[in-house]
């Protein structure tokens, strides 16, 4: 393969994204793992899904690149079975006897990109940023969707209550009827939301509820 030095590293400051290489070639591996390191990215080298599966994940962002055919569980199969295995990482797939209708099945499994050995080193760090890219968005996503839910706990199931009528578009006249109390205690609760959620607006709020799942009635499915 040929050196590439367009990608860029990862901050000296931050902790390096991983690429997980699962192939059963040690030609392969290490020339992919000379190839990440080279652009700042931490690998792991395995040769099959086993022990791939057997390996510590570093809690950094990152990706798998697969050769689809590997002893054992193929990677087609596994990438199948990942979301059973509770395994969310983007998928590159890679192999030297690919066809059209295996890559087909790849691609609208969720796969990255399907890369036909032999492929330039350019195609796979770019199959590999935009692994990462989407590894990361992933995480962030979790991460507000935890703290959002981690504010929703701080309610009382009145407040909870009053948030679901409120975004469903009730007037504070209406939700008093609803749930047998005066307007002027509505209020109260909707302020205690606001406030609660650290939102600065109704809009705001819908959006979070949203986010959480809240159906009318105060159900979520957080």
């Amino acid at each position: 393969m040929i050196r590439s030095s367009a990608a860029k590293p990862a901050p000296e400051s931050a902790e390096p994204p991983t690429v997980h290489v699962v192939d059963d070639d040690p030609a392969i591996r290490e020339a992919l793992s000379s190839l990440f390191r080279s652009v700042g990215l931490a690998v792991q080298a395995v040769a099959s899904v086993a022990e791939f599966l057997g390996s510590p994940r570093p809690g950094t962002p990152g990706c798998l690149v697969v050769d689809v055919r590997l002893p054992g569980l193929s990677g087609l199969d596994f990438q199948g079975q990942m979301a059973g295995l509770g395994i969310r990482l983007p998928i590159i797939l890679m192999t030297g006897h690919g066809d059209i209708p295996m890559s087909v099945r790849a691609m609208k499994a969720g796969a990255v990109d399907f890369l036909a050995k032999p492929f330039r080193d350019q195609d796979m760090l770019d199959a590999v940023a935009v692994a990462l890219e989407r590894d990361a968005r992933r995480r962030d996503a979790e991460l507000a969707h935890e703290a959002l839910a981690a504010l929703y706990e701080t309610l009382t199931q009145r407040e909870r209550e009053v948030l679901a009528q409120v975004t469903a578009g009730l007037m504070n006249k209406q939700v008093a009827g609803n749930l047998g109390l005066s307007e002027i205690t509505v209020k109260i609760h909707r302020g205690n939301v606001m406030r609660k959620m650290s939102a600065r607006s109704l809009a705001d709020l819908v959006r979070m509820a949203e986010a959480l799942g809240i159906r009318t009635g105060g159900q979520t499915s957080v």
